[in-house]
């Protein structure tokens, strides 16, 4: 009798799918071939160059295009290749200086546009349909020359393509396994991986917002039909819809916020854009407005010295401030003026934006001992430093906006016009009605005691005579607390000088007092997030720029790099067989889809059940997809560029290869006709090959091409190039 064989009690077994294997190979190589070349800043790498160097030297910046996980992966290739951030990014075609490294800066987004490659044929085969779909759709990602350019430079539309075919791989693969295994390791792997896709989507751009909720409502629609489910208990439902709850709503809410910690905590040095977030903000960054308001006294007093700063920020952030030079007697177009000290609003820091906070009742303008702070709803006068003249309102039309009151500094004319120079401190931000207005912190509303007018930036430019600084008014019409009439105070001292020529000495010594003051991380999240979604760039027109309909039909390119010596260039151009491919397969989804829904509705069953839940679950995820990437771009007010296009063309195709394989396997009965075919689609997937390798001096930027040779690459003449073929 044989022995039995013994059993190792250590096996490890290797599942290999050669075909991920080799389009991955495939997708790195196209990505990666000679990435350092050109050894020069391409387009927008001179853009996003910039937010490289800060990050490397820690200094904050503000930059509206979106959150900032793809600035960070950027940075962090070159934290990875030992950059220092020492670069000027001031011209497109700069040549990079030798500290520069170049293809650790450009790795990351090649390997996000590399592995894409192997996601598309996943995705496809996940949907349901044959690994050969599955590998056409990784080819077409493969082969489309916009997108090989935009993955090989400092960019971010690699990255949330990347994240973006991630997210729905994951959502597809979970929902796989939930109607096999539920609640199983992969289960739980593939939900969790869905939500961080769907986070780090939304963390590279704003855009990535709308597929994040397309997964989010397909998500609902199958949560829907477990609840219709009477074989699971409600104990199970619960579990379900809590597990979905925790993994595609709390923790990529919680990653987002830990985007921006991160972000917080290494951008901690004073930069070029402290200027549009509020004094509180910059105060917590060292240097800068830090160094100014260091020991600063916490809660303004009768007495005190204060800058007084609007949290509007809007044309510019600016102060509050006076100069001896008085409003003209006659407006234009005939209106008269007070004739009194002007007051406007002044973008840079001064010794006229000193104001010192007087208590009516007493004459004295030195903070007392122990100090008496202003409270919510107190009164108060507000005398310029400099001029000892008290801020003032009549019922007198401001220069450029007659609906408000002129705000001046009053002069005594000896005339029927008494000073009016009362304003109660309302605090908008306060716990209790006896908070004290404290330095920074606090936002305030000044209102005028006799006319009841708030005092406000309307944000008009005055002329000459007004030094083109901004117009001061008094709005009395405003009921609540919009961000022109709120004010904080920025810089602050506790006054101790009694004669003017001593007080304007002290006003231009720094004052230096131990008040700690921190802004919580919660608080500097808020208000850059609240600063990126509302703050609008004044970028002219560019030449490259286009409209979402140029887009589909490839009606536009960007040239991105030309050679200064030779006619060697890059061109953002995409493969047009694909694009008009793409086109036709959205469309012949769509007549597919009405025809086989009218169809049902008749109760006639062309295809199996099955067939037509993956054939809608197709539809949602690449023409819904499509559609969630690409019609937005209708209603921004920005300039756009053709790659705004990639993410809505990169799922657009996806829908082309299942479109072809349903009508292969359910429209073409005859034999000759699937022979047919398939000829025909071999021809097709040539044409592609070929019209890549034509465009590819344009995608690598090599070799350089005759001028004749460039003419004939334009995408009209792309079916000359076939025929000459």
């Amino acid at each position: 009798m044989a022995a039995p064989a013994k059993k190792s009690p250590f096996v490890v077994t290797l599942d290999i799918n050669l075909i991920i294997v080799a389009l991955t190979v495939l997708g790195l190589l196209s990505r990666l071939w000679n990435l350092c070349h050109p050894p020069a800043v391409v387009f927008d790498e001179v853009y996003y160059g910039q937010f490289i160097s800060l990050y490397m030297k820690r200094i904050f910046f503000l930059d509206d295009s979106g959150p900032p996980l793809g600035h960070m992966l950027l940075a962090l290739g070159g934290y990875l290749g030992g950059f220092d951030g020492n670069f000027m990014w001031n011209r497109i075609g700069a040549e990079y200086s030798s500290n520069v490294p170049v293809w650790s800066l450009r790795l990351l987004p090649a390997l996000s546009g590399g592995f894409s490659v192997p996601l598309a044929y996943q995705i496809v085969v996940e949907l349901g349909y044959s690994a050969w779909a599955g590998v056409a759709a990784a080819l077409l990602i493969l082969f489309e020359n916009a997108l090989v350019t935009q993955s090989r430079l400092i960019l971010l539309e690699s990255f949330l393509i990347f994240f973006i075919l991630l997210a729905i791989l994951s959502y597809l693969k979970f929902h796989n396994y939930q109607q096999t295994s539920p609640f199983c390791t992969r289960w739980w792997l593939w939900l969790v991986l869905t939500g961080v896709s769907c986070s780090c989507a939304v963390g590279v751009k704003y855009i990535g917002l709308f597929s994040y909720l397309l997964v989010l409502v397909l998500a609902g629609a199958h949560s829907w039909q477990l609840l219709g489910d009477r074989k699971l208990s409600n104990v199970l439902v619960l579990c379900h819809v809590g597990a979905r709850g925790l993994a595609l709503l709390l923790l990529p809410a919680l990653l987002y916020l830990g985007m921006f910690y991160i972000h917080l905590s290494v951008l901690t040095r004073s930069g070029p854009h402290d200027h549009i977030m509020s004094s509180a903000f910059q105060s917590s960054l060292e240097g800068g407005l830090s160094r100014i308001t260091q020991g600063q006294p916490l809660e303004v007093a009768f007495g005190s010295q204060i800058t007084l700063r609007n949290t509007l920020g809007k044309p510019v952030p600016c102060w509050l401030h006076s100069h001896k030079n008085t409003y003209p007697i006659m407006y234009e177009g005939g209106r008269g003026s007070s004739h009194q000290q002007q007051v406007t609003c002044y973008p840079y820091k001064d010794v006229n934006n000193w104001w010192i906070v007087k208590d009516p009742t007493r004459q004295d303008m030195v903070v007392s001992s122990p100090p008496r702070p202003v409270r919510h709803g107190d009164t108060v006068q507000l005398v310029h430093g400099m001029t000892a003249r008290f801020l003032n309102t009549h019922d007198v039309a401001a220069p450029f906006s007659p609906y408000a009151q002129e705000i001046s500094c009053y002069i005594d004319y000896n005339i029927s016009m008494p000073a009016q120079t009362l304003w109660k401190v309302e605090i908008i931000n306060r716990e209790s009605d006896r908070d004290a207005w404290k330095t920074i912190l606090s936002e305030v509303k000044l209102v005028h005691v006799n006319t009841s007018a708030a005092l406000k930036l309307s944000g008009s430019t005055l002329p000459d005579w007004g030094f083109r600084q901004l117009e001061i008014v008094g709005d009395k019409v405003a009921k609540g607390s919009h961000q022109s009439l709120v004010w904080n105070v920025e810089e602050h001292r506790y006054g101790k000088s009694r004669e003017q020529a001593e007080r304007e000495e002290e006003l231009h010594t720094p004052a230096q007092m131990d008040v700690a003051r921190n802004l919580s991380f919660m608080a500097r999240f808020w208000e850059l997030q609240w600063k990126m979604l509302t703050m609008r760039s004044d970028s002219p027109e560019h030449k490259y720029c286009s409209s979402p309909l140029d887009w589909v039909t490839l009606d536009t390119s960007i040239a991105y790099w030309l050679h200064p010596r030779t006619t060697a260039q890059i061109q953002l151009l995409g493969n047009p067989v694909i694009w008009y491919s793409a086109n036709a397969g959205a469309a012949g989804y769509t007549v597919l889809f009405l025809y086989y829904l009218l169809r049902l509705h008749r109760r006639i069953h062309d295809i199996p059940q099955g067939t037509w839940h993956a054939l809608q679950l197709t539809g949602t995820l690449c023409l819904g997809g499509w559609a969630v990437n690409y019609l937005p771009f209708f209603l921004m007010e920005k300039t756009l560029f053709l790659y705004h296009y990639l993410p809505a063309l990169t799922l657009q195709i996806l829908l082309l290869p299942p479109v072809l394989e349903h009508v292969h396997q359910h429209l073409i009965r005859s034999d000759t006709l699937q022979n047919t075919f398939c000829a025909v689609l071999l021809v097709w997937m040539s044409s592609v090959v070929l019209i890549f390798s034509k465009l590819c001096p344009l995608t690598y930027g090599e070799p350089a091409l005759s001028p004749q040779e460039l003419r004939g690459l334009r995408w009209k003449d792309t079916w000359d190039i076939l025929i000459r073929k």
